[in-house]
């Protein structure tokens, strides 16, 4: 075991861990944003710079800072490291730099984005950036494409995490994303207008950060902040079936897996249950989600009785 320091708080991690595993053992706000990191999958990290931490000692044996600001996902941490996060004002000034290049050809379409209210990059923006943007030019246009039977893709959306591309190399036996051209041409799609088929591809949705992958079940049917999130859970034959319910009144308007604090999905769940199963009597309704309390998610959620499942909220 090793010993770092972040923001002076001292955590005891095993060797071998990265700067952000330990950020995420202490928690709060010490933990560094991320936008491509995805623990649950391989080789991710290290793409859009927005974990960007100082490292102000570099271990007990060498104390020397290290020169240049590194990424806290892929960054080994040290025995006696000392790391700067919020405490630095150089990674701030950093952070807003990097969520403006995120912002450069992304859309200002918030206002009819399904994924607004539960938006990476929108709570980026919101917590890091400027409030304006300096971009002159005329922004990337792509439109709407269906890459499947379940799945729409808006790639002016799109930053690039590559989240969605290792989930589909990973999770299945055939590699279903991948990106074409390079530079700001480069955008993710199928082979030659491909569509994605597998019993696991709606998992995409859930690991996009953005709203650049939706579900085609639920698009403009509702804004997240008027559905009630619900614990569930059947038994499934191909996955765990523990998913979230996101239900209006008795309607489940659509289903999600369920994910941990950092916004990671726990377990994987299969296109039956997210697509087909969405009656509240194919489930078995385990009680109200709990939301953070400073999420606009939960406004109003748990101040009225669960209407699927006579029971007082959790939280």
């Amino acid at each position: 075991m090793i010993k770092v320091t972040i923001d002076n708080i001292e955590v005891e991690v095993e060797e071998g861990s990265t700067i952000l595993e330990a950020a995420r053992k202490i928690g709060g706000k010490v933990v560094p944003p991320t936008m491509c990191y995805y623990s649950k999958l391989r080789d991710t990290g290290g793409k859009c710079r927005t974990c960007l931490v100082k490292v102000a000692k570099g271990s007990a044996k060498d104390p020397r800072p290290m020169p240049k600001l590194v990424v806290a996902c892929s960054t080994p941490a040290q025995d006696g490291m000392v790391v700067e996060n919020t405490l630095s004002q150089e990674v701030i000034e950093a952070r807003k730099g990097v969520v403006e290049f995120l912002l450069t050809n992304h859309p200002l379409e918030c206002p009819i984005c399904d994924q607004a209210g539960e938006c990476d990059l929108q709570d980026l923006s919101y917590g890091f950036g400027e409030g304006e943007s300096r971009y002159e030019e005329e922004r990337r246009r792509f439109g709407y494409n269906d890459i499947g039977p379940y799945i729409k893709i808006n790639n002016e959306r799109c930053i690039l995490c590559y989240r969605c591309v290792y989930l589909s190399a990973q999770l299945t036996d055939k590699r279903l994303l991948g990106v074409l051209f390079r530079g700001d041409y480069a955008e993710i799609s199928t082979y030659i207008n491909a569509a994605v088929e597998n019993d696991f591809s709606g998992n995409v949705i859930d690991v996009c950060p953005v709203g650049a992958l939706t579900d085609r079940s639920s698009r403009f049917k509702s804004r997240v902040w008027f559905t009630k999130p619900y614990d569930a859970h059947r038994d499934c034959p191909k996955c765990a079936g523990k998913v979230v319910l996101w239900a209006k009144g008795d309607e489940v308007i659509r289903i999600t897996a369920r994910k941990d604090e950092f916004g990671e999905v726990e377990d994987f769940i299969c296109n039956e249950c997210r697509f087909e199963k969405k009656q509240v009597s194919d489930w078995v309704i385990d009680g109200p989600r709990h939301i953070k309390r400073q999420s606009v998610i939960s406004l109003n959620h748990y101040e009225t009785i669960n209407k699927l499942k006579e029971t007082p909220p959790k939280d």
